[in-house]
């Protein structure tokens, strides 16, 4: 159903899937076993609706995680086979795991495992990922999902070439390192447009805090913030607020 050419068959089958794989942030045993079968329906130029498939692959990967993200899966990573069987066997049976059966603690650690799985199948496919970068219909999105992952030669590369530039000089503004990311940076503070030009700046302030050069500066507090680039949803003002902040204003 979500390859059918009916618009509205294809956006049931969607609600459908996302409410199965994916609810408030938490993810289920199921979760990570579709992760696969998203990448292959983005990864595919005649799927349609591409962009809401990857907005549902996001969901599975990271639930309602912000950035900065530092993946946090001990807990989770302790259950035995046998106890994350049974937290799953609960979980969808009668028992109330808000009422102490199965014991809560057995549940946040089951819920962690499962948002892990989910987070490193998609690692699995990140360079099917990186690729999207390239790709004018979701770039964007696939720009602000790489910024979860810790940084690699191929994120850093696939980032600085994106058709999606704004976007993805946001991600870079979470990376650690990489020179040449900064010259990119640099570069495009004098590029349009305007977007670019912002989101360069909001970066640089974010990897150098009261380090950030003049020019980026002055782009921050002089330029009117343009709408933010596709993919994030926290506003370009929200952004240069947050970079003003690592400035030290």
């Amino acid at each position: 159903m979500l390859r059918s050419e009916n618009d509205r068959s294809r956006g049931d089958a969607l609600t459908w899937l996302a409410g199965v794989v994916e609810h408030q942030g938490a993810r289920f045993p199921v979760s990570s076993h579709v992760v696969p079968f998203l990448v292959a329906l983005v990864d595919d130029p005649v799927t349609p609706d591409r962009e809401s498939i990857l907005s549902i692959l996001r969901s599975v990967v990271l639930g309602d995680a912000d950035l900065p993200f530092d993946p946090d899966f001990e807990l989770g990573d302790i259950l035995t086979d046998d106890e994350l069987a049974e937290a799953g066997r609960l979980l969808y049976g009668t028992a109330n795991p808000f009422a102490g059966d199965p014991p809560m603690e057995l549940y946040e650690a089951a819920s962690i495992r499962w948002a892990a799985e989910a987070y490193r199948a998609a690692q699995a496919h990140l360079s099917t990922i990186v690729r999207w970068l390239s790709d004018p219909l979701v770039a964007a999105q696939a720009a602000e999902l790489v910024a979860y992952f810790p940084p690699t030669q191929e994120i850093v590369d696939g980032l600085i070439a994106s058709v999606a530039p704004a976007s993805a000089n946001l991600s870079m503004g979470y990376l650690t390192g990489y020179q040449k990311v900064d010259t990119h940076l640099t570069s495009a503070l004098d590029a349009d447009p305007v977007d670019v030009r912002m989101t360069a700046a909001v970066a640089l302030a974010f990897r150098h805090g009261q380090d950030l050069p003049g020019e980026a500066l002055d782009v921050l507090v002089d330029v009117k913030p343009p709408p933010a680039p596709p993919g994030w949803d926290r506003s370009m003002r929200g952004f240069v607020t947050l970079a003003l902040k690592r400035v030290g204003l």
